[in-house]
């Protein structure tokens, strides 16, 4: 049995009124707002917010205000991290295309990632997106676990101090 090096000690509150990021590349566009369109009543009763051409496309789909960053490509996909990392997005939707390799995949690749850092729900497809959709979970109040990355930090603070 191995030991978790990483303690979770921290929670972080999903309010009822989740905040929902919707990001799809180019191919899936359409996946995504056919599945936003289905699931307008749900997606309704929460904050949305989206990247660049995605965001204007929901907008008009659903009818619904929808809070748009940047295009990906030009730093919509980074303003969503820093969204992340700050506690602003409670949930991603990311519709993206394993079979087109993009311009930004590292920007995307960092996104996923903070996703998981701070431990926030992600679908990257349609059937994990309704499953996500029709949790009990996402309808009430949430106490998400945050991992403690002290031991992290005081490591990269070490190697850091080295360097100088």
């Amino acid at each position: 049995m191995t030991m978790n090096k990483h303690k979770t000690s921290q929670t972080r509150t999903l309010h009822v009124r989740k905040r929902v990021a919707l990001v799809a590349h180019d191919h899936k566009k359409d996946d995504l707002m056919d599945w936003a369109v289905y699931n307008r009543h749900v997606l309704s009763a929460h904050e949305l917010l989206a990247t660049g051409t995605t965001g204007l496309l929901l907008e008009k789909a659903l009818d619904l205000p929808v809070r748009r960053l940047l295009s990906g490509p030009l730093g919509g996909d980074q303003q969503l991290g820093a969204l992340i990392a700050e506690g602003e997005v409670d949930v991603l939707i990311f519709f993206w295309d394993p079979m087109e390799a993009q311009p930004h995949d590292p920007d995307i690749k960092a996104l996923l990632r903070l996703g998981v850092v701070w431990n926030i729900p992600i679908a990257c497809d349609r059937s994990t997106a309704d499953f996500l959709l029709t949790s009990p979970l996402m309808h009430e109040a949430y106490e998400a676990l945050l991992t403690d990355y002290t031991e992290y930090q005081q490591r990269l603070k070490k190697r850091i101090g080295k360097v100088k």
